[in-house]
């Protein structure tokens, strides 16, 4: 701040004028002004909307972790559910999705005809090129263990097998870019994983699929609501050794370096609203660089719990949390407030 304030002064600004000529409350007194004016938008072109579907559900299932959101069957409810996300505006889909059977390998990750596989599968078939698919590129929806990688005792705890880790989630992007995603989102927090899965999709010929890597995800408690809903807490230990110190900010901009040399396309900072500094610190070294931040599921039911109670309005809450993440420097916001906000944002009540 002090930084901003010299260079502002620097130009010669400061000496301008200062009340009462000038007077900043002009350019806040009426709602267009304050629209013309805004440094940050939202637009739900920006959003990614994350879509649950599970293997052998018979029918939609409500998430009680997540309200207002569902696990899809592959069936017509899923085709539904992303036909009238895109009448509202959302192009975007980040699909998680639950095996009926799991193993210590987690094999039906990669298996052609898995759970995720057949939902990018329907959607295309249903819907076309319309949607942006990704897909989340990860083990521990799939394993017994719930671990990200493969586990092993150490003395010093639980250990993941990076190297052996990373081989399946290139098997899994693989199978995901046949069945016809548009990008791949390898979330494991693996060294070396956006190289493996870059390599991997460019040998069988499928250099046009992209990578949204989560670059800088850290070891949140922000996530209890999602492990609820796909049943992906660790069996036993943790995942610190491999997720980032929440402590820590600038060990971000080498992680988001790291993946931007290994041909990601897109680099994530997960979660966002505790993390705002850190996406601000991302844009300023790496401008160029598409910028996605997921609002996380604990992030989004602490809007829904205390609004249910009556301590916040709803609307404007939740508005200006996803309106900082663009302000912090987010290009792209994954948020399952998608759908509602951009109702909002298309009937013109923004409340600010």
């Amino acid at each position: 701040m002090v930084e901003a304030a010299q260079r502002f002064n620097s130009s010669g600004l400061w000496g301008l004028g200062s009340f009462p000529v000038v007077r900043p409350r002009r350019l806040r007194l009426h709602r267009y002004v304050r629209g013309l004016v805004a440094e940050a938008s939202l637009d739900p072109s920006r959003f990614i909307l994350p879509v649950f579907v599970e293997e052998g559900l018979k029918a939609p299932r409500p998430l009680a972790s997540l309200p207002g959101h569902m696990k899809y069957p592959l069936d017509g409810s899923l085709v539904e559910y992303v036909s009238k996300a895109l009448e509202e505006g959302v192009r975007a889909f980040l699909l998680f999705a639950s095996p009926s059977l799991r193993d210590f390998r987690g094999s039906k990750a990669w298996d052609p005809h898995g759970p995720a596989q057949e939902a990018v599968r329907l959607l295309r078939r249903e819907l076309g090129w319309e949607p942006v698919v990704f897909a989340d590129v990860c083990l521990c929806g799939y394993t017994e263990h719930g671990h990200c990688g493969y586990p092993r005792e150490t003395p010093r705890g639980v250990m993941i097998e990076n190297d052996a880790s990373i081989d399946a989630y290139a098997r899994t992007a693989v199978s995901l870019a046949e069945a016809g995603v548009d990008f791949v989102a390898p979330s494991g927090m693996m060294d070396g994983q956006v190289a493996a899965i870059r390599r991997a999709l460019d040998e069988a010929g499928y250099s046009e699929v992209g990578i949204m890597s989560y670059s800088a995800k850290y070891a949140s408690s922000f996530y209890g609501p999602f492990r609820d809903v796909m049943d992906s807490s660790p069996r036993f230990g943790d995942r610190r050794s491999y997720q980032m110190d929440p402590r820590n900010r600038m060990e971000a901009l080498k992680e988001v370096a790291l993946d931007l040399q290994e041909g990601a396309d897109i680099v994530m900072v997960k979660p966002a609203l505790s993390y705002l500094d850190v996406i601000s610190e991302i844009k300023k070294a790496f401008p160029w660089a598409p910028l996605a931040a997921y609002n996380v599921s604990g992030e989004y039911l602490m809007v829904k719990a205390a609004a249910e109670r009556g301590y916040v309005d709803h609307d404007s809450l939740m508005l200006e949390i996803l309106y900082s993440i663009r302000r912090a420097g987010a290009d792209i916001v994954i948020t399952y407030h998608a759908l509602e906000a951009a109702r909002l944002l298309r009937e013109g009540r923004v409340p600010f």
